[in-house]
């Protein structure tokens, strides 16, 4: 799936904001509006999302709920 479908999709299931997502992914709390916008990722950066997306899943406490 391409990354920016991925992330909004992961948005939209964990409820979190984009600007708290760029944050904890990339240190850049612009970089959802930025890449709705237009701005293209760099493979480096992709992967570090898709690892961050991925670890952020895993976490027994995500958003404050446990998962099933």
């Amino acid at each position: 799936m391409h990354i920016k479908r991925l992330i909004e999709r992961f948005l939209r299931d964990q409820g979190l904001p984009p600007t708290k997502f760029g944050r904890l992914a990339a240190r850049d709390p612009r970089l959802v509006l930025d890449i709705r916008m237009g701005r293209e990722i760099r493979p480096e950066m992709e992967e570090k999302l898709r690892a961050f997306m991925c670890s952020y899943c895993e976490r027994p406490n995500a958003q404050g709920r446990e998962r099933p």
